[in-house]
């Protein structure tokens, strides 16, 4: 049955280039959006022009409408781990906080329930599809999977790899053959399950080494095998990528110094050996997401857009671990597609619109020229549509677009009582365009969870699972 939603309707229309989204925002103060029988918008625009087609159809009404958000990188085994002390940087904070707290999910009671406070945390911040880094335990990834189907949410997720690392992980490390053969059972088990199609699943699996340091070359030759024809099938790959640079002994310098390679980025792109020479079949690709890229060298931004990489840009988590910036206009610039990621447990903030906040805040304060005021289509487009582009689901949501899946927001700014004095009393601009541009700046920037009523998947609402 058709229904019609009727809101402030807020969205990035079409496929635009992240450097052109301001031109492609919609704005529709008295907006209605028709949803059909089969959870695709049917019809978008003023309501006061709302098709006779649908006069008859029920009416749901609310103060604004989004599309749902994307979260491109946020840790399932993390999830109870926000807000921990880690007494320093990256590496000491996996070691103190991280290892110990993910190798809780061998157990499968306390896997079923962080799957299910995953899933809840999920709706409750609106995001409706997700990059998921998973566990490195195939019964906590099985609960993980269970529970977003259960509650028609989406998501793409791959047990964490390590087959090599410091002792403090020792309960998550495999051996390098019995690692790809977890992969490729989960693939076989998981991987478009709910329709067969990855054009069209809502959930879908990807290959995950937790990053460099976690593998060996041995694996990574493994994985490029494995992901040479999983590729075929809509895999994805999924990793971190140049987070943290502290001089001397950080992650960057480590990952260097291990493989003996010119970059990070070789490492994934097949050349790992000595040199950089090439060992193996390369992971980037549409389907390829990389957390982070905070410090990257102008030769890696420029593979990754040539291969259709994108960032996951985790502002809010680079605060926490004291990882630096992100050069937003320096990468955008180099044509790399930047979604935003919460980056849960480092980042501490659920709600990507907060993220998007913090995104805001950070590359305002760039040093020099490099600071930037962005757009607020700019933060809309990485919390929504450059999410979408970055798991290769451009076509079916991220935005409005008739034909598209209906994945959106219901948000009531009464729920909210801050949100709604910002709106509701806040000064604007006698400027249409200018107060346009100021409302959804505050919208996004002053929502908080509680604002956000219902949560729609391909039409249909998100059900949050008990405790």
């Amino acid at each position: 049955m058709t229904r019609v939603y009727r809101a402030h309707i807020f969205h990035i229309a079409g496929a635009p280039a992240q450097a052109d989204v301001a031109a492609h925002l919609v704005s529709l103060p008295d907006g209605a959006m028709a949803v059909d029988g089969e959870g695709r918008v049917a019809w978008i625009g003023d309501h006061a022009e709302l098709p006779a087609t649908f006069a008859e159809a029920p009416v749901t009404e609310a103060d604004y409408l989004l599309p749902g958000f994307v979260d491109s990188h946020v840790h399932f085994p993390q999830a109870y781990a926000t807000a921990a002390h880690g007494g320093g940087q990256l590496l000491e904070w996996l070691d103190h906080c991280i290892f110990p707290t993910e190798a809780q999910y061998a157990d499968h009671e306390f896997a079923d329930r962080a799957a299910r406070y995953f899933t809840r945390r999920r709706i409750a911040a609106g995001t409706t599809a997700a990059m998921v880094f998973g566990s490195a335990f195939p019964v906590a990834q099985d609960a993980l999977y269970r529970e977003t189907l259960a509650a028609g949410l989406r998501i793409v997720s791959g047990r964490g790899v390590q087959t090599t690392g410091p002792a403090t992980a020792s309960a998550l490390i495999t051996g390098e053959r019995e690692a790809i053969e977890l992969v490729a059972a989960e693939i076989d088990h998981w991987h478009a399950v709910d329709t067969g199609d990855p054009r069209t699943a809502k959930v879908q699996v990807a290959v995950v080494p937790r990053f460099s340091l976690s593998v060996t070359r041995t694996t990574l030759h493994a994985m490029g095998e494995l992901y040479e024809e999983a590729r075929m099938r809509g895999v994805y790959f999924h990793s971190h990528l140049n987070e943290n640079n502290r001089k001397g002994d950080g992650e960057i310098a480590a990952v260097l110094g291990t493989y003996g390679v010119d970059s990070y980025l070789d490492t994934y792109d097949g050349r790992f050996l000595e040199g950089s020479r090439m060992g193996g079949h390369s992971l980037l690709g549409r389907r390829s997401t990389l957390a982070h890229a905070v410090h990257s060298q102008p030769g890696e931004l420029a593979r990754m857009a040539e291969t259709g990489t994108s960032i996951a840009h985790c502002p809010t988590s680079q605060l926490f671990l004291g990882s630096g910036t992100m050069p937003w206009r320096a990468t955008v610039r180099a044509g790399v597609n930047v979604a935003l990621g919460t980056d849960i447990g480092a980042g501490d903030e659920w709600l990507i619109s907060r993220v998007a906040g913090d995104c805001y805040k950070v590359h305002i304060s760039e040093q020099g020229d490099s600071g930037t005021a962005l757009h607020p289509a700019e933060l809309l487009f990485a919390a929504t549509l450059a999410g979408a582009r970055a798991l290769d689901m451009e076509h079916a949501f991220g935005n409005l677009d008739v034909g598209k899946d209906a994945d959106f927001l219901l948000i009531d700014t009464s729920r909210w009582e801050p949100l709604d004095g910002m709106l509701s009393m806040g000064i604007r601009s006698d400027d249409e365009e200018q107060s346009t541009l100021e409302e959804l700046f505050t919208l996004l920037v002053g929502l908080r969870q509680p604002a956000i009523r219902e949560v729609y998947v391909q039409g249909e609402r998100a059900v949050a699972p008990p405790l």
